[in-house]
């Protein structure tokens, strides 16, 4: 089992999301991204994140929404 944590970014904007992605991952993270709900459902169903990383403006459901939902 490995030590390393993965963070699943959630932004809409997708500089946001390379620029987080990039950081977190030369900061030792695993990162996995997605752009809306949708997205993230389908890669929620595909792995496991320790820490999710939501958008507040998002289109369609908005992170707040999201963030209840899970």
């Amino acid at each position: 089992m490995s030590n390393i944590k993965q963070i699943l970014v959630v932004d809409d904007d997708q500089d946001i999301r390379e620029l987080l992605a990039q950081y977190l991952t030369k900061n030792g993270f695993s990162v996995i991204t997605a752009e809306d709900g949708i997205e993230m459902d389908s890669q929620l169903d595909n792995n496991q994140a320790d820490l999710i990383i939501l958008d507040v403006m998002l289109p369609g459901d908005d992170g707040f929404t999201l963030c209840q939902r899970i």
